[in-house]
């Protein structure tokens, strides 16, 4: 199947899609920052900024719609809850009309400058140009715990997740049609992008401090995520749980050789009572208690799959006008 050629008769649409949580303070900065960036862009492309309220409770929604009545470019979508950062992203993949697509974090600790760069690996033939952290200016705790992530994640992915990256990136069209057949409910976006595969470059970046407000990822969000990101795309656990049976069965059938012969050879040397018993049953029982958990994951998983549930739902819809525009080319 050989794919269509460009059509040279219009311009290129880039989307630009920006998650919202509370992000009232940002809001005004972000759109100046991406103005000022894309306006010398305007004689080559068309723009749209699609942003996905994500259940905000500050006035962000309300800032979203005046940018809204100000720019007919950009689009504003409103969650009917909370539902996620990775799910804001996906549904703002599901809206974005462009020819090209890039995904940015709305705080500016992604400098919208670098989505130039972006735009520009996408001119020289890249399918996906993502944006990997040179340095970042966050917490001593935050970059250990990342550096920790990406570490455990190459090790027990089965594909080639790039070290020291989030969400920033652009990707072709063709690369976006793809990633809208992918609809599992745990999701990790970065990793269906690497999974998908395609022509992907890194375009090297040093990450901004936040702008303003507190980070929407706590570590209770950050340790799910991680969990996402390793039980999404790997079994390697549950063949550690395999692995760590034959190894405590032959710990045991050695435990228990050697009581026998201890037993005739020296018995004095055996010790009486139910100390090291106990304590030996505490630990398989806690050893038993981590690999039903590591099962329990896997299998709630495929439970939240088999309900089959939509990803999201929208209280509000404020399309763009080039949303509208690129509707009536398709009817």
């Amino acid at each position: 199947m050989t794919s269509e050629p460009p059509d040279n008769s219009r311009r290129r649409l880039i989307s630009y899609v920006f998650p919202i949580y509370n992000e009232q303070l940002t809001i005004p900065a972000l759109y100046d920052r991406m103005r000022a960036v894309t306006d010398p862009l305007t004689e080559r492309y068309d723009f749209e900024f699609v942003f996905i309220d994500d259940g905000s409770k500050d006035g962000s929604l309300a800032r979203l719609c005046e940018l809204r009545a100000e720019d007919d470019r950009v689009s504003v979508y409103s969650f009917s809850r909370n539902y996620g950062h990775q799910t804001a992203i996906t549904a703002g993949i599901d809206i974005a009309d462009g020819d090209a697509v890039i995904v940015m974090d709305s705080d500016l600790q992604d400098p919208p400058e670098v989505s130039i760069e972006l735009i520009e690996a996408w001119e020289r033939g890249a399918d996906v140009a993502y944006a990997q952290r040179r340095s970042r200016q966050d917490s001593a705790f935050k970059r250990a715990t990342a550096h920790a992530f990406y570490w455990t994640l190459s090790r027990l992915a089965a594909i080639d997740i790039p070290r020291n990256t989030g969400d920033f990136r652009l990707m072709d069209r063709k690369v976006v049609e793809q990633l809208r057949q992918y609809r599992e409910h745990d999701r990790f976006v970065r990793g269906l992008v690497a999974f998908i595969g395609f022509n992907q470059v890194a375009v090297p970046f040093d990450r901004d401090a936040r702008y303003a407000g507190k980070s929407g990822y706590p570590l209770r969000k950050m340790l799910r995520l991680a969990g996402d990101g390793i039980f999404g795309f790997s079994t390697l656990p549950l063949r550690f749980i395999s692995r760590a049976g034959a190894v405590l069965s032959a710990l045991s059938f050695l435990w228990v050789l050697y009581l026998v012969i201890a037993k005739f050879v020296s018995p004095e040397m055996l010790v009486e009572g139910w100390t090291f018993v106990v304590a030996g049953m505490f630990l398989l029982g806690g050893i038993q208690m981590m690999m039903l958990g590591i099962l329990g994951s896997y299998i709630g998983r495929i439970y939240v799959e088999v309900q089959d549930r939509p990803l999201y739902a929208f209280r509000g819809r404020w399309p763009s006008t080039a949303s509208k525009r690129r509707s009536n080319e398709g009817a």
